[in-house]
């Protein structure tokens, strides 16, 4: 499946470049999930809207972002064991946490999306992770979209 995006890159307007592609994709898949997980923000946004909600909401599913660094919020690492997290914070409010996924290896941001909690989130992400810093999904289609640029 190939499609567009909806326009340039634009700093905190990925959704509407990147969200009508993701939508259709997912929506091709034919099968129902019960969370998404989202290499994207959830309220960690200028907006306190990133692509993990807006898609979230498009699909009326629950999601999950998980990214390698928060967008705009701050906070300490958390203790270097499996597990453990420690708030992201924008403006005082609680956006999303560090979460230890291996111990050993730096933290990943997890911030709750659509109809998620942070404890959901954390949840979610704990379970999908096994072993690695990044959940199995989001490795297995950053996989497929290098083996898919490198045939391209």
């Amino acid at each position: 499946m190939g499609a567009e995006a909806g326009g340039p890159y634009l700093p905190g307007l990925l959704s509407l470049r990147e969200g009508p592609c993701l939508s259709a994709a997912v929506r091709a898949l034919g099968a129902s999930c019960d969370v998404l997980l989202i290499d994207a923000t959830g309220v960690d946004h200028p907006r306190l809207a990133g692509l993990a909600l807006h898609l979230g909401a498009v699909l009326g599913l629950p999601t999950v972002g998980v990214t390698h660094r928060p967008l705009l919020a701050q906070g300490a690492w958390p203790q270097d064991a499996r597990g453990a997290h420690s708030p992201l914070t924008l403006d005082g409010d609680v956006v999303g946490t560090w979460l230890r996924t291996r111990r050993g290896a730096r933290p990943v941001a997890v911030h709750p999306g659509w109809r998620t909690t942070l404890d959901d989130a954390i949840a979610v992400v704990s379970a999908a992770a096994s072993g690695h810093r990044t959940p199995e999904p989001l490795r297995h289609a950053r996989h497929l979209a290098r083996i898919a640029r490198a045939n391209g």
